[in-house]
């Protein structure tokens, strides 16, 4: 640990190589638990029915082994490397040449730059063994969300615990902060979720949101709130705007709140004291 304090950069560089193997990992999650929980979906739904549930091969997190989504071969371990494999394999199957999309080297390279960044920025403390596990469930919340506007429970709730038990020795904030900031964080987006489907008769965002900001709020405390909040919003109209007026996508058409959310709590994560200290003094 002394020598990791004399030399922040070998402590970075030792974060940023792990991110680069999670982000390989949270690829699998982000491809593969929605599937995972659309199956548990549909179980459930033939149990209500009084039906069999549908059998199919296991499948899981690691079975079965990754395979091209082209040719179906089997990925070997050594073309599974992340990014070098990309750069060697030139971004195409070794077997059949079909693209393999730039999105596995992306979150790969974003896993790693945060992680590095986390470990750069809190040195060798909890706090950076928390950022990390922070950042990476947002990342994978981000990319789930963006792929199937949904936030799963399954990454949410323990998100929420896990900032509460980090605070219990004040990490990030205090435990009463914290406790209040997860109470806070979700009632705020559901505050503005029934008002808004009680004017329009629609609903605006999904559960899914408040229990990330909730998981925010245990994470950072509610100080932290307004600018996640600020941030989120701001970005989302900004391009939902965008997208409405450079593109076909109609009003209709639902965009996902919750990589807006990810992406201002990771602002908060590393800035927001600042960030508060600079909005409370324009005040």
């Amino acid at each position: 640990m002394s020598f990791l304090d004399i030399e922040p950069v070998v402590l970075a560089a030792i974060a940023g190589v792990l991110g680069l193997f999670v982000g390989s990992f949270l690829n699998v999650v982000i491809h593969r638990l929605p599937i995972m929980l659309e199956h548990e979906w549909e179980d459930e739904a033939a149990d209500l029915k009084g039906e069999e549930p549908q059998t199919r091969p296991r499948f899981n997190l690691a079975t079965p082994r990754s395979r091209c989504p082209h040719c179906g071969t089997q990925v070997s371990a050594i073309d599974n490397v992340p990014v070098l494999s990309f750069l060697i394999l030139r971004g195409k199957c070794r077997h059949c040449s079909a693209t393999i999309s730039h999105r596995y080297p992306a979150v790969e390279v974003l896993t790693a730059a945060l992680s590095a960044a986390a470990a750069w920025h809190f040195g060798p403390t909890l706090a950076t063994a928390g950022a990390l596990v922070f950042i990476w469930a947002l990342i994978a919340l981000t990319f789930i969300d963006l792929d199937t506007q949904l936030l799963p429970d399954n990454i949410t709730l323990p998100l929420v615990w896990l900032g509460l038990l980090f605070n219990l020795v004040g990490t990030y904030a205090t435990l009463n902060d914290a406790v209040v900031g997860a109470v806070a964080g979700y009632m705020s987006l559901w505050l503005v979720f029934q008002l808004f489907r009680l004017v329009t008769g629609k609903e605006g965002m999904g559960y899914g949101d408040f229990k990330l900001l909730a998981a925010i709020g245990a994470w950072l405390g509610w100080q932290m709130l307004p600018v996640t909040i600020l941030l989120s919003s701001v970005v989302g109209a900004v391009v939902g705007i965008s997208l409405m007026v450079f593109t076909k996508h109609g009003r209709d058409n639902p965009i996902p709140f919750g990589p807006y959310l990810a992406a201002a709590g990771l602002l908060a994560l590393f800035f927001g004291r600042e960030i508060n200290t600079q909005y409370l003094g324009l005040l």
